[in-house]
């Protein structure tokens, strides 16, 4: 890197921490914050207020500055009870509008080779959630990769000994693809979760 202001450096430093900023992105933002100076204090407050104000839902670990958050204190259904691993999955769902029940956020997803196991999850609080007998039906829609994969078999496993219907979110062909340009794998798990008409 080019040698800059101390304070211009860390600046470059700390926003390469972000996921998906390079070392171009990062000086980018920075000049840019340069250039405009008002944006700098409006930055810098937003983040001390998330800081200060944003946490986990005690009930199912979303983000929220209200404990409970408004899903869990709302009129969702009860009943049904959609396990994701991140928060930023949680929002992918609300913004479908096709999920009108509850959430449980793992903070993430069962990877031995990473040291993650079931206890650096959410999994007993999950599990504490279910013994109390409102919830009919577990939802897993955890990422279809193999720590994915991996959760959600262990979590089914775990599950439905206690009587709970477990299902899993569809997958296979995204809508407006061409048959021929889809990988082997997906056209695989298409025709296996295949449905009646």
């Amino acid at each position: 890197m080019l040698h800059f202001s101390g304070s211009l450096t860390r600046l470059v430093g700390e926003l390469k921490k972000l996921p998906g900023v390079g070392e171009k992105s990062a000086l980018r933002l920075a000049f840019h914050l340069l250039k405009y100076p008002g944006n700098i204090e409006a930055l810098a407050e937003s983040l001390l207020q998330v800081k200060e104000k944003v946490r986990f839902c005690s009930l199912c670990f979303a983000i929220t500055e209200d404990d409970p958050c408004w899903i869990c204190s709302g009129e969702r259904d009860g009943a049904t009870l959609c396990v994701v691993e991140e928060p930023q999955d949680l929002l992918a769902l609300e913004r479908s509008r096709a999920f009108r029940g509850r959430y449980h956020v793992l903070q993430g997803a069962l990877s031995p080779l990473n040291g993650v196991t079931p206890r650096d999850l959410r999994i007993a609080e999950l599990m504490q959630r279910l013994e109390g007998g409102e919830v009919r039906e577990v939802l897993i829609a955890t990422n279809f990769t193999v720590e994915g994969e991996a959760t959600a078999l262990y979590l089914s496993r775990m599950i439905k000994p206690l009587g709970i219907k477990v299902t899993r979110l569809a997958h296979g062909i995204p809508i407006g693809s061409d048959l021929e340009y889809v990988d082997a794998a997906t056209v695989q798990r298409a025709v296996e979760g295949r449905s009646e008409l």
